[in-house]
């Protein structure tokens, strides 16, 4: 005689985990907390630092060419065969937003996104 197999309900599948059931204001009082507390670090004089390989958080998604992407990718061979640092293209993407808004408010009308975004460089 075949025996049943016992599954889990649906509630127990799509259960809150412990992050998930934080309250909404919790949450955003961390993430406020999180905040000021990157202005500190930033007031005192701290240089901007990517999150490196951890876990993260948020998700966004950016569209590139094909060419783009050729691109990134032999920056990170490049990166890997000239000068040992290995990194993948998502934490290229991070280190080379980080030098962007490091760029950006140290130079503020004269960084190079501004220049870029408005077609002069």
């Amino acid at each position: 005689m075949a025996r049943r197999v016992s599954l889990p309900s649906a509630d127990d599948l799509f259960r809150p985990t412990a992050d998930d059931a934080a309250p909404r204001d919790e949450k955003a009082a961390h993430a406020q907390q999180a905040a000021e507390q990157a202005a500190a670090e930033k007031a005192a004089g701290e240089a901007r630092r990517t999150s490196g390989r951890v876990k993260h958080d948020e998700k966004m998604t950016v569209y590139v060419t094909s060419a783009e992407l050729l691109e990134l990718e032999q920056a990170r061979l490049t990166l890997r065969a000239r000068h040992g640092v290995v990194a993948d293209r998502g934490r290229l993407v991070r280190e080379a937003v980080a030098l962007a808004l490091e760029d950006l408010e140290e130079n503020g009308a004269d960084a190079a996104i501004v220049r870029r975004l408005n077609g002069e460089g």
